[in-house]
């Protein structure tokens, strides 16, 4: 079959493997064995998709439709189905087969273009904190997944550089200082979805609405649900009460998901700032921006 990663995909990978990726290249035969070893029928490539892993459209032997997703190691698929697999389809999507060492993972077949984003937006954070709760379970005994605690250690040290440019060191610093505080009384410990956001929310068959996508993480509710606060940035930073809305969004998670307000809080703006200090050393201005900006409100 005849294969091109998606546009998206490759710039992605660019901006983490500048001189070029061993798994990018591969990923043609990478994909057409997937394909053969699971006597399926590819419908069409998934675009634009993700920023780390291929999705495509695919049939089973028996004509049940179902979604092939390939992604490096770096994107941790080993953690992702061992995730899946523990929510068991409830509130997320079901894993049909995995190959967590090879990065394969055979998925339900959702609806992958209508997302709760496509929704009003007070319609969308209801469904998607929804979807979210039903994810909070306790992690296994024995696991696989990083901590949040071990996730945002590497994001701060990364961050470090930041420290001495004048106008992102005050942001840096708080943003490290919150990581500190609300480390040293963690509340709880529950898997997480880590990357979660209203995109993250497909149309499903089973139930109305299921999550996919995952970067697992072990640890407080609170730094789930600091993801989903900024959802929408670009119209909020757009709203001349963008920072007032910001406000209410956090009181209004924070009360409706039983997750304290403060570390909300806290968790929204370091996680924030590591997103826009990110941003900016890869070469996305205009992201770094909005994100040093909303940030700011928090």
């Amino acid at each position: 079959m005849a294969f091109e990663p998606p546009r998206r995909l490759v710039r992605a990978l660019g901006e983490t493997a500048p001189d070029g990726d061993e798994w990018l290249e591969k990923l043609p035969a990478a994909v057409e064995q997937a394909v053969a070893l699971r006597e399926l029928t590819v419908e069409r490539v998934q675009v634009p998709g993700g920023r780390s892993s291929v999705v495509l459209l695919v049939r089973r032997a028996d004509d049940t439709p179902a979604v092939l997703k390939l992604a490096p190691r770096r994107a941790r698929p080993e953690s992702e189905a061992a995730a899946l697999a523990h929510w068991g389809g409830l509130g997320a999507v079901q894993v049909l087969e995995a190959d967590g060492a090879a990065g394969v993972l055979l998925l339900e077949r959702l609806h992958p273009e209508v997302s709760v984003r496509s929704l009003p937006e007070a319609k969308a954070l209801l469904e998607a904190a929804g979807t979210l709760r039903r994810l909070w379970v306790r992690p296994p005994e024995e696991h696989v997944f990083e901590t949040v605690a071990e996730r945002t250690g590497r994001q701060a040290a990364a961050m470090a550089w930041a420290a001495g440019d004048a106008e992102l060191a005050p942001l840096v610093a708080a943003a490290v200082a919150a990581r500190e505080e609300l480390l040293a009384a963690p509340p709880e410990r529950r898997l997480l979805h880590g990357t979660f956001r209203q995109s993250k929310v497909l149309a499903g068959e089973r139930m109305p609405w299921l999550a996919v996508g995952p970067d697992p993480v072990v640890g407080e509710c609170a730094f789930d649900l600091a993801r989903l606060v900024r959802d929408r940035v670009e119209d909020l930073i757009a709203s001349p009460s963008g920072a007032s809305i910001t406000r209410r969004r956090i009181k209004r998670l924070a009360e409706s998901l039983e997750v304290d307000q403060e570390r909300l809080r806290g968790w929204t703006l370091f996680r924030a700032v590591e997103s826009g200090v990110r941003a900016l050393r890869v070469g996305r201005p205009r992201d770094a921006e909005l994100l040093l900006e909303f940030a700011g409100w928090v």
